[in-house]
């Protein structure tokens, strides 16, 4: 690709003249060419390669109107303490103007363990919200009216448990949940990948996945039953090249056990949704997404047969790059994050949550959380960006990029297969290598000062004033255990242990495990009770050693 005939006077002048002494490559390291034309266009049709927005092959976006029609959801993780904290937190948000809730749980959470266990000593509450049984998820939601709020759900390795609380929450406030609206991450593989927050072995954990598709599609058919996630396998250190084609295999992967399983693709794949990373290289990050709606519109139409336009359709959250906020200099952040946001917006987000300028040192302050809101708002608002659809489409360097991304995915697919698949790779560490690889080039490239941070390896000020930052005390550990206790006291054992175990005997017989669950997240069985009474059935994951 790059510049033809018809151009030799600008050339030769282009040679010529001096030049920065920098590499001019994307963030992924692609070289950049120093102009596009109508040369870098492939030859393809408009309709085979970009289409209307809301047609196939959806380049231009999943819907006619797109931001004209309605604006993106604006989401603002939330989570810290107890779940009475958390709870001032979303009314607050909302009070502010933000359109859905975004909830980050703490590490023993996302870990499947309660409060008082030995293992979450000194964690409680710290990371995230707090959330032990049903009545820590009722305390959540209180005063919220569930059916007239989108929630979403970070959590993998028991999000199965999670969303059964959110669920039995939902009943006790007399929700309809068919009515329910909102995402659960539930991304199994990417945890095995690079995040490292699982409970059961894969193919355990796989079988739990498709559990919830196949329950939900008949009893909450409005709710996304997994998020599949490339922002942990980019925060990780991987390229927005291996974000793209990582995350969509293991998108294939997740189709392939819900058809194996004999479920009509049609069923569940239209409650699928996608989780982005926006990181720093701004047209590579919008390519990204575009490449990303083409691919799986053509995957999904064509590999697994689905007839339904909506199986085609990539919805998709974004969240600004985590990683790319720095301790220096924080209010740099705040640029940062607008322009990642633009980006985001740019490349025809559905839900988008903008970092707060001091996540590098602590959970966000009332007062950084509603700059980074307000940040959305006024790209909504005042910038014009949301009034054209893809207002970038035609640019002859988008439509190369995004070209070039579709190509270097495929290629990436090709090798995901030679090693026998996801799962083989990930068993085999392919994946876990090659984005350790890639975070090591990055910081390399830091380092030698060839890759410019600012504030970080350039542009330095040695007295930069740190900002006002959210502590969290023991406080919420105390609360816990008390509700903990509680809750135990209060409950019916008998039940309990009725649940407990007819849990475990759904899931020796291989049946679907979500209406026992379900059961035991209304009996107030604890996270960690449910967690181990189907890890006696399917054992523990235990990573193997890699490096």
């Amino acid at each position: 690709m790059g510049m033809r005939d018809g151009h030799e006077g600008w050339r030769a002048a282009y040679e010529a003249a001096e030049k920065r002494d920098v590499e001019f490559v994307t963030q992924s390291a692609t070289p950049l060419e120093p102009l596009y034309t109508p040369a870098d266009a492939d030859g393809a049709s408009y309709d085979e390669r970009l289409g209307d927005p809301g047609e196939y092959p959806y380049t231009r976006g999943v819907h006619p109107t797109m931001y004209r029609g309605r604006l993106w959801t604006m989401r603002q993780f939330a989570g810290y303490g107890t779940a009475e904290d958390t709870n001032r937190r979303f009314k607050f948000l909302l009070e502010h103007g933000q359109t859905g809730l975004s909830t980050a749980f703490d590490f023993p959470t996302l870990m499947g363990y309660d409060s008082d266990h030995p293992r979450s000593e000194g964690e409680v509450g710290m990371c995230g919200v707090a959330i032990s049984s049903l009545a820590d998820m009722e305390t959540l939601f209180e005063g919220i009216p569930m059916d007239r709020v989108s929630t979403s759900m970070t959590i993998n390795g028991p999000a199965a448990i999670l969303f059964c609380f959110y669920v039995a929450a939902a009943e006790r406030q007399g929700v309809d949940i068919r009515t329910l609206r909102g995402t659960v991450q539930n991304d199994i593989l990417k945890e095995y990948m690079a995040q490292h927050a699982w409970v059961y072995p894969v193919e355990p954990a796989l079988k739990i996945i498709v559990d919830m598709f196949e329950w939900a599609a008949e009893h909450t058919p409005e709710w996304n039953t997994i998020s599949i996630s490339g922002y942990h396998i980019r925060e990780a250190g991987a390229t927005a090249v291996e974000e793209l084609a990582f995350t969509l295999a293991n998108g294939f992967a997740y189709v392939e056990r819900g058809v194996a399983r004999g479920l009509d693709v049609d069923r569940f794949a239209p409650r699928l949704s996608f989780f982005w990373d926006v990181h720093n290289d701004f047209f590579e990050e919008i390519a990204k997404m575009r490449a990303a709606r083409r691919i799986w519109a053509r995957h999904m139409r064509e590999r697994f047969g689905a007839r339904d336009p909506r199986s085609w359709m990539m919805r998709f959250h974004c969240q600004t790059a985590g990683v790319s906020l720095m301790a220096q200099q924080p209010m740099n952040n705040v640029v940062r994050v607008a322009y990642q946001a633009m980006a985001a917006v740019l490349a025809g987000a559905q839900s988008l949550h903008t970092n707060s300028l001091d996540e590098t040192y602590a959970l966000p302050t009332e007062e950084s959380a509603r700059l980074a809101l307000r940040t959305q708002q006024i790209l909504a608002h005042e910038t014009g960006v949301p009034n054209v659809i893809d207002p970038l489409g035609g640019s002859y360097f988008i439509e190369a990029q995004t070209d070039l991304m579709e190509r270097e995915a495929e290629a990436i697919f090709a090798e995901i297969e030679k090693v026998g698949g996801v799962v083989p790779g990930i068993e085999l560490g392919w994946f876990q290598r090659r984005i350790a690889q890639s975070a090591r080039r990055f910081q390399h490239e830091v380092e030698q000062r060839r890759r410019i941070l600012v504030g970080v390896n350039a542009f330095e000020n040695a007295d930069d004033p740190a900002p006002t930052i959210l502590r969290i005390g023991e406080s919420a550990d105390d609360t816990q255990r008390r509700r903990l206790a509680q809750v135990r006291a209060t409950r019916d054992d008998s039940k309990v242990e009725a649940c407990l175990t007819a849990l475990r005997e759904a899931a020796a017989r291989d049946d679907n495990v979500i209406p026992a669950m379900l059961d035991c997240a209304r009996a107030y069985c604890t996270l960690f009770e449910i967690r181990h009474a189907l890890e006696e059935v399917y054992g523990a994951y235990r990573e193997p050693v890699f490096f």
